[in-house]
């Protein structure tokens, strides 16, 4: 013979067996750091302005993104701490030449902001910017710079 557990109610005394709580409510949602930093990525690319994310020694990750197979990181760039209900944001920008740095910053940090509060729930309690490098218009990037040594 098998036991067979019953619920436990959560209104005791009320002989109510059905639980107070909306199953919408029941259970943690859990979001990853890496979820976080990759919409921050995606939005503060969005932003006009900016040429890239990270500190502009691209070196590693250049080569990185040249292997067959692999995917552009497009969390490069961006550090966030996840809390249950509060997220904080560090974001390492290169930026066009001749663009406002301080308006480009401030644009890049409400989109990003919306797009993590609205994406994940969290409160964004602090983005901080780090403007790394600026991109001149003559000045190639890595990746275009090298050319293929096979036809």
């Amino acid at each position: 013979m098998t036991d067979i557990a019953k619920p436990t109610p959560h209104s005791p005394g009320t002989g109510d067996s059905a639980p107070s709580t909306p199953p919408g409510d029941r259970g943690r949602t859990t979001i990853a750091v890496g979820v976080v930093e990759k919409i921050a990525g995606m939005a503060a690319r969005e932003v006009e302005g900016i040429h890239a994310l990270g500190s502009g020694s691209r070196g590693f990750g250049a080569v990185r993104e040249r292997v067959p197979g692999t995917r552009p990181n497009v969390s490069k760039g961006v550090k966030a701490e996840v809390g249950e209900k509060q997220a904080a944001l560090d974001i390492d920008l290169i930026v066009e030449y001749d663009v406002p740095i301080h308006t480009v910053a401030r644009s890049v940090r409400s989109h990003v902001i919306e797009a993590v509060e609205r994406s994940t729930g969290l409160q964004v309690v602090e983005c901080n910017i780090s403007v790394n490098d600026v991109h001149l218009p003559d000045e190639q990037d890595e990746d275009e710079s090298s050319e293929s040594r096979v036809q």
